[in-house]
């Protein structure tokens, strides 16, 4: 890896989303969403894919990297963050073999994509910063910015990944 990203697309459209990548040089999409499907058109896996290849992308989907289903309902029941990103990060954990052989083998300019717009709020940036201890790059987070090249209402970018 030359390069470490992340993304969120909520409130964005498939082609601000694409165009935010091109114009990042993004050379892999890492889907990293344990359930790959979205409502938002564009988003799915195979229709995300397809865009993204279609503009020079190449798009991979890691299962193993995306947020458990038990710990996601925790947040929902229980709204707490702390506890959330704790559960993740012990997760994570187990996922130590994967993460050191993306981090050898991945190369360009990789973008980790996930649903939320902050990073703050997503498990996203706890895969990053897993991935920046590997690698030693500092990681970059991406805001979809809309057709005119301005950065969407209410997105971040942010420097950095949030501690946990």
């Amino acid at each position: 890896m030359r390069q470490l990203m992340t993304i969120g697309y909520e409130g964005s459209s498939i082609e601000d989303f694409i165009a935010t990548l091109k114009q990042a040089e993004v050379t892999l999409l890492l889907d990293v969403r344990e359930i790959p499907i979205s409502r938002r058109k564009g988003f799915s896996k195979k229709a995300l894919a397809q865009h993204a290849e279609a503009a020079g992308i190449e798009y991979r989907h890691e299962r193993d990297l995306g947020s458990p289903r038990h710990i996601r309902h925790q947040l929902h029941t229980d709204g707490d963050y702390a506890i959330y990103f704790k559960s993740f990060t012990d997760y994570l954990k187990s996922q130590k073999p994967l993460l050191k052989k993306l981090a050898s083998d991945l190369d360009g300019a990789v973008v980790l994509v996930c649903y939320e717009r902050d990073p703050t709020t997503c498990h996203r940036s706890v895969v990053a910063r897993q991935l920046e201890n590997l690698t030693g790059l500092k990681v970059k987070h991406l805001g979809v910015r809309d057709g005119a090249g301005r950065q969407r209402a209410g997105a971040r970018t942010c420097e950095g990944v949030p501690a946990a």
